[in-house]
């Protein structure tokens, strides 16, 4: 009997090398120094909200447009409908404003809308296509422009618009999902104006108008600060440093960067962290304004606007904070919660100006009390309502956020000075018990001048009893 060939085959797993496969990838990858990972666009994208605040349930709404969409992450929805029928009047509105047709704005647009569309985060969602793009930010730019416009010039009829419509979609305009690149704008400006600068103050006095009226000396204020004709160089500066989006623009007016660098607080932070306070954000310890008031720190408006004008001033046993003045309205909430939710955006700039004013006015503001001591100085301007719903409006907007950690970080340590001073605590506590209203301040003048006539009538008389006792010679 013939020996059988015995034939073993061994297999190997697709399933093995497909492992092994990609698992070479993966050290290759990591032996990559191109590879990163992380990166950073050169240009900072619009996106979403990020989710761990758009997850906050009390602040969804803000974030949210009520009237119009602006941009592709809202189009489309059926509530936000009624509004489209404005923006084709408007775009023809802002072309007689230009002097040019209809198709000579939106030949320009075009030009620029392969380029506006990579400025949108679409990841998973980018489901239109290049013409409808284009028209989209035709329309919505005209739209923009041309409601700023009416705004400025008080041609508000003009609009055809309902009041509660024209404040809705002043709110809508600010919110980070309802965002159009800024070189949109530019081009449909360039038709105006021939000068950029000149559409930029008329942003900028936009952006002053969004608001209630304030008393005279706060409009000159915002006059001078938003609308001052700038000099040639700060121009070309200004045109050279446009911003992405008009969020960024209010946020760039409300913040100055340069306040929060590490490299400028460095000194302060070492001296905070010596004197055993962890560089966390927070305080040694909070303390509200009335608690401040307490021990002799008083409050006074800042001369300036910008959220980064925070300063504190020892003077002899009392101190002075000085915050700069904010007006508070029903869109106050969204405006600085879109802001706060730019700032943490993967590729925004990390000094969080607008989040850590927030945490530091959180910290300032517990209770009712706290807001009518900030408003009776001028800092707080309500126009919202009560006490208690502005101490909730910052409560809830400074919910699970974290400041810049060198943010204010000179003032801190000025406010833990004072309260290490007994002396000062010691002076203005006694104040406060024994002098706390006029009517004890008038009180303690009458008893010390009572006081005083007593002392005096008493000195009177025992030299009238001494004299008579001891008369001069001669008499």
């Amino acid at each position: 009997m013939a020996a059988e060939e015995v034939s073993i085959v061994i297999q190997t797993d697709p399933c093995s090398r497909s492992y092994s496969s990609s698992h070479d990838e993966w050290i290759k990858s990591l032996r990559s120094e191109s590879t990163l990972g992380i990166t950073t666009p050169a240009v900072p994208k619009i996106r979403r909200v990020p989710r761990i605040l758009g997850n906050i349930e009390s602040n969804k709404k803000c974030y949210e447009p009520f009237v119009v969409s602006i941009g592709p992450f809202h189009h489309g929805k059926p509530e936000l409908e009624p509004m489209e029928k404005f923006k084709i009047p408007l775009a023809k509105q802002y072309a007689r404003e230009c002097n040019a047709s209809v198709i000579e704005l939106y030949n320009k647009v075009e030009e620029v809308a392969g380029k506006a569309k990579k400025c949108y985060n679409m990841e998973g969602e980018d489901n239109v296509d290049e013409k409808e793009f284009a028209h989209m930010m035709f329309l919505d730019g005209c739209f923009i422009l041309q409601f700023i416009c009416c705004i400025v010039r008080e041609k508000h009829g003009e609009l055809k618009m309902k009041s509660h419509d024209i404040a809705f979609v002043r709110r809508d305009i600010f919110l980070l999902e309802n965002q159009l690149p800024f070189q949109v704008l530019q081009v449909l400006m360039s038709l105006m104006f021939k000068e950029l600068d000149q559409g930029l103050e008329m942003i900028d006095k936009f952006i002053m108008r969004s608001r209630p009226q304030r008393p005279k000396k706060m409009k000159y204020f915002f006059q001078k600060y938003f609308c001052a004709k700038r000099g040639p160089a700060e121009a070309e500066d200004k045109r050279l440093n446009l911003p992405i989006h008009l969020l960024e623009l209010v946020r760039t007016n409300l913040s100055d960067a340069s306040a929060f660098d590490p490299k400028r607080q460095t000194s302060n932070a070492r001296d905070l962290h010596e004197k055993g306070c962890y560089l966390t954000g927070e305080w040694c310890s909070y303390r509200s304004a009335m608690e401040l008031k307490t021990v002799g720190i008083h409050f006074r408006p800042s001369k300036s606007h910008r959220f980064s004008d925070i300063t504190f001033k020892s003077t002899g046993f009392s101190s002075q904070l000085s915050l700069p003045p904010i007006h508070i309205d029903d869109s106050t909430k969204s405006m600085l919660l879109n802001l706060v939710a730019y700032e943490a955006c993967p590729d925004t700039a990390d000094d969080f100006g607008v989040t850590t004013y927030v945490c530091f006015m959180d910290s300032l503001i517990d209770n009712p009390e706290d807001v009518k001591e900030l408003r009776s100085k001028g800092i707080l301007l309500n126009f919202l309502g009560s006490d208690q719903h502005v101490a909730d409006l910052f409560n809830e907007i400074a919910k699970d956020l974290v400041p810049n950690p060198y943010g204010f970080v000179g003032v801190k340590l000025s406010i833990e000075d004072h309260y290490k001073s007994k002396i000062k605590v010691w002076i203005a506590e006694w104040k406060h018990t024994h002098f706390s209203t006029p009517w004890t301040m008038l009180a303690f003048g009458a008893a010390i001048f009572v006081i005083s006539l007593s002392v005096m009538q008493t000195i009177l008389a025992a030299i009238q009893t001494y004299l008579t006792a001891h008369p001069p010679p001669g008499k």
